[in-house]
């Protein structure tokens, strides 16, 4: 039988999924491993053309890193990462482990099925640098092209082509972008006075590093935004045993409740009042440290407890975004959204009817999915990427967590039917393709510690191109896709309309605060010891979770191997 590891694979895109997803394999004996990114540097979203200044992680310190490389501590008050300080990071992990093996400059045009046996790949790429176009052949691709490969989404009123039937003046593009515009800018001889008053549309964390970023400049910035992302902030850094253990992820349900506290607190009344009393006091702690006041704009956000969109500021500072509206420097006009550009050409509408004078605008409205311009509707129904609606059949399934007390009273939704279901087993493999052990995908699965997820995730993949006997998997496709099912159904009852928000390149799987719980259901997968941060009856969910944690994946894999349980 042909060793696996001599297959060629080809990892789509440069980020950390990519990154690490390719060390795993190098580790464990694959000889032939190719990064393709478009881009001139590693890192993704940390790539030195996308980091600008004050951009930060939204990540604890320590949590964003792989169990190979320390993180140096960071040099902000807030004790976060900068993006320039990622950067660093993920250059040093591609210096250090990846040599020779990430080409850069190359974009993905189109990924199909090759035309040889028993299998393998075809990615047609172009050089940026001569244009030239080619294909690449590979055994096996590992696709971690996350959302920062795609095309922004533009809504048509406020698209680019908008702005110029109106005849709009000003300057505009998407906040993915903000970089490449500053570079432009300063290599002009200007400086960031030269954007003007700048409306920048949408209520994300990019929206808001680029409105404090723009403010700390001087500059006039309005924000538009008809509802925010919900945050977390404390007035002083919270212990490691709060806030990097298992305890937000136990007051938020997850699909399998493991433990009598899990149980306890969402399915039981007493237990359900707990969790959302201790979500609430987080959430009211947060905008008490921020200072945001009872008629603030910035009271319309998200909800913390039923949705993903929460940003993690840590303590404010002055010139972090809640104190600088707070101050005054940043106008924040919400709820509302710009419905299009006026025709006096330096202004927007609003859709209240308002009207916002703009020399600049910065578009922070989110991405489209990062597979579909890669791929061709036959083989993404060959492969089974693509999500679709629900099952009619299957929407009962939602019942199976009518005991959950905790998701009574759920925020109004579209209806069940009008939402998706994902064809990807685990988050990681395309059900229908499960057999065929020649594709995989890191990094669609949406956690708050993407380093630890991302690597475990790795090693799940490596197992699985291996062929080893101790991955436990599906017995067939069928049975994939209706796991696949399950979970979605799931999604829909803990996440309401979340799935018809985040695209599909990055919501096969929603595991937000209960990233423990579906990280450790891989490890089952593959054998492998749970709850690794360890602690007894009382202790085990203030327990810290660690990386080192899982530094030896690789030689636990390779024990159960040799153990004969092949």
């Amino acid at each position: 039988m042909l060793d696996p590891r001599t297959s060629s694979v080809g990892v789509l895109g440069s980020g950390a999924a990519g990154l690490i997803t390719a060390y795993t394999l190098l580790q464990d004996g694959f000889k032939d491993v190719t990064i393709i990114t478009r881009d001139k540097t590693p890192g993704g979203v940390w790539a030195d053309e996308r980091v600008y200044p004050g951009l930060t992680i939204n990540n604890v310190h320590g949590e964003f890193r792989f169990s190979p490389q320390p993180v140096p501590p960071a040099k902000s008050k807030t004790k976060r990462l900068s993006g320039f300080e990622m950067r660093d990071y993920m250059q040093k992990f591609a210096e250090n482990y990846l040599q020779n093996k990430i080409h850069y400059g190359l974009e993905i045009l189109k990924v199909t099925r090759a035309n040889r046996s028993p299998s393998g790949w075809n990615v047609e790429v172009r050089d940026l640098n001569s244009n030239e176009q080619k294909t690449l052949q590979f055994d096996k691709i590992v696709l971690c092209t996350g959302v920062w490969m795609q095309q922004a989404f533009r809504s048509d009123e406020i698209s680019p082509a908008s702005a110029k039937t109106a005849a709009f003046k000003g300057r505009i593009f998407h906040s993915q972008n903000f970089r490449s515009e500053l570079d432009r800018l300063h290599a002009e001889g200007q400086n960031e006075s030269a954007f003007g008053e700048v409306v920048i549309v949408g209520g994300g964390k990019s929206a808001q590093d680029v409105a404090s970023y723009l403010a700390n400049k001087g500059v006039k910035v309005t924000i538009v935004f008809e509802t925010t992302d919900a945050f977390l902030a404390v007035t002083s850094p919270l212990p490691d045993f709060i806030r990097r253990s298992r305890f937000l992820s136990i007051v938020s349900p997850h699909s399998t409740l493991n433990s009598r506290l899990e149980r306890f607190l969402h399915t039981t009344s007493l237990g359900s009042n707990i969790a959302h009393f201790i979500w609430k006091q987080i959430i009211a702690g947060s905008f008490a440290a921020a200072e945001v006041s009872d008629d603030s704009p910035l009271k319309n956000t998200h909800d913390a407890f039923w949705g993903i969109r929460i940003n993690d500021e840590g303590v404010p500072q002055p010139d972090g975004f809640h104190k600088l509206v707070k101050a005054g420097k940043i106008n924040i006009v919400s709820p509302t959204r710009v419905a299009s550009y006026s025709t006096d050409g330096d202004s927007v509408i609003l859709n209240n009817g308002g009207k916002l004078r703009a020399d600049t605008v910065v578009l922070a409205t989110g991405y489209t999915s990062s597979w579909h311009p890669i791929f061709d509707e036959e083989t993404s129904v060959d492969l089974g990427l693509n999500r679709h609606p629900p099952d009619p059949s299957l929407l009962q399934t939602e019942n199976e967590w009518n005991d959950y007390v905790s998701l009574r009273n759920p925020p109004k939704a579209h209806p069940s039917g009008e939402q998706w279901a994902s064809s990807i087993y685990r988050g990681i493999v395309p059900a229908k393709n499960l057999l065929n052990r020649d594709f995989a995908i890191n990094g669609a699965v949406f956690t708050t510690n993407n380093g630890y997820a991302f690597e475990v995730t790795s090693h799940w993949i490596s197992s699985y191109f291996l062929g080893d006997k101790n991955l436990k998997l599906p017995s067939s496709p069928e049975e994939a896709l209706a796991h696949a099912d399950r979970n979605s159904a799931w999604l829909r009852k803990r996440y309401p309309d979340m799935l018809l928000w985040a695209n599909e390149s990055y919501s096969s799987d929603l595991a937000f605060w209960t990233w423990p719980q579906v990280i450790d259901e891989l490890l089952e997968d593959m054998g492998l010891k749970t709850y690794r941060s360890g602690g007894n009856w009382l202790t085990w969910p203030f327990k810290v979770i660690e990386l080192q944690e899982i530094e030896h994946l690789k030689e636990e894999r390779d024990e159960l191997r040799g153990a004969g349980k092949q």
